[in-house]
């Protein structure tokens, strides 16, 4: 699946995974690597959209999670941090969870615009169903990704797309420098549409999944039906269904629900995505440039040997191409060269003309591998310990008084509180080795003097 190929050899190309989840309360497993294509050299992923539901959202749970991060977002930071992704956004409604974690080099092009939660349970009161949002600025285009749980049973077809759209419709940014969700140059939607097969009786689904006989299945499908009818929702493409309906199993089996109901296999678990409408070619515009901003699939499927679940996880892979509009940083991160941790560390820092600053603006130093923007290990308020300032170049001291010795890598990230965003990011460096005599023990220090 792909639409829209740019022209011009400046772009960029960006690896995107794509995961949805009805977890059915359950912890996280021991290993997610297939899911999460670690074990894929050729993967060259730059971003992991994941998206959950019905996670445990107990009183105790949720006021547990609400002063530390929850088990599953402490698992995916665990597993992904030491590969160089750092929790960028992440936004939470009862059960529904949705989390965007990125490679720290694109955390300078990455601008969180808005989280939103909308609940459609209980006539819109109640967060058990419903839909969450992160709206994102990424290299300068505009990027909605929403997690949804939408309405379930066989019946509820026609509640389902009426929530769709109240989702839809909720997504409005008054008061905010930000267009219409529909003018966004991409929309990533995803998550337990709870969409099931009609008119097929169970039996003859089942067989038909047992021989890989998918297609006529699909025609069934009542995501696709309604496509059919809906031109709003013909706007969002997906990838075929190569793979077996992802609801209901046993739990701890890839058996397909062996109770009383017998509920009828489906493919519940979605991915869809849409890009903004291009002008048509016409008589005097016959041929129109290549668009700087396209979107390709590389794969699509579920992952059946997770078995903590009643459903079975998707995944979607994508190659996003772009044009950067923003393709410089905001901030240029300088850190002095031969720093040593028996002083402080002196920063400079320029910025572009148009950076909108703020005295509460403030630069982490973090060790390499950080979990998200807060794991840092010192910071400094810009506007507190500056020490000079001229042409545009800003010299701040942080102090490094409280850091044990240590061999690790570090760097800097200035935090901008007007664009609730990294604003620039330093390189990776090291203390310098003059300091490391003083860190071993007396017995351990040669008998001569360090360099």
């Amino acid at each position: 699946m792909s639409s829209r190929k740019p022209g011009g050899p400046k772009g960029r190309r960006l690896g995107i995974h794509v995961v949805t989840w009805n977890v059915a309360s359950a912890a996280p497993p021991l290993d997610l690597s297939d899911l999460l294509q670690l074990n894929n050299q050729n993967a060259n992923l730059d971003i992991y959209i994941i998206g959950l539901q019905e996670l445990n959202s107990g009183i105790i749970s949720l006021l547990s999670d609400a002063a530390f991060n929850d088990s599953w977002s402490s698992f995916l930071m665990d597993t992904l941090s030491p590969l160089g992704f750092v929790k960028v956004s992440h936004v939470r409604m009862q059960g529904i969870l949705l989390l965007v974690f990125a490679k720290y080099q694109h955390l300078p092009y990455l601008q969180i615009l808005s989280t939103k939660s909308t609940p459609t349970g209980l006539f819109g009161y109640w967060g058990n169903k419903g839909g969450v949002n992160i709206c994102l600025k990424l290299y300068g285009y505009y990027v909605s990704i929403i997690n949804c749980h939408l309405p379930p049973h066989i019946s509820n077809n026609y509640q389902r797309l009426e929530h769709f759209d109240r989702i839809l419709e909720m997504q409005n940014f008054q008061g905010q420098d930000i267009p219409n969700i529909l003018d966004h140059d991409l929309i990533i939607w995803f998550g337990d549409m709870n969409f099931r097969i009609e008119d097929f009786g169970l039996h003859f689904v089942r067989e038909s999944i047992k021989n890989r006989c998918y297609s006529d299945l699909w025609e069934k499908d009542q995501l696709s039906i309604a496509k059919k009818h809906d031109p709003l929702l013909r706007e969002f493409q997906e990838g075929r269904l190569f793979f077996p309906p992802t609801y209901k199993f046993d739990r701890n089996s890839s058996n397909y629900d062996t109770s009383e109901k017998k509920r009828k296999p489906a493919w519940t678990d979605r991915i869809l995505w849409r890009l903004k409408r291009q002008p048509q070619a016409g008589p005097h515009t016959p041929r129109l440039p290549a668009p700087d901003f396209s979107l390709s699939q590389r794969s699509y499927g579920s992952y059946m040997t997770y078995t903590i679940s009643d459903h079975k996880p998707v995944a979607g892979t994508f190659d996003l191409e772009l044009k950067p509009l923003l393709s410089a940083p905001l901030i240029v991160l300088m850190p002095e060269d031969l720093w040593t941790l028996e002083n402080d560390l002196m920063v400079s820092y320029s910025s572009t003309s148009d950076f909108p600053r703020s005295p509460w603006d403030w630069i982490g130093l973090y060790k390499v591998g950080l979990r998200d923007i807060h794991d840092y290990v010192s910071y400094i308020w810009v506007g507190d310990n500056q020490v000079s300032f001229s042409d545009n170049l800003n010299q701040v001291y942080i102090d490094i008084s409280n850091i044990p010795a240590t061999e690790e890598e570090f760097l800097l990230c200035y935090y901008s509180n007007n664009l609730h965003s990294v604003a620039g990011i330093s390189r990776p460096f090291q203390p310098s080795s003059q300091r490391r005599c003083l860190w071993e023990p007396v017995s351990a220090r040669p008998a001569v003097p360090c360099p």
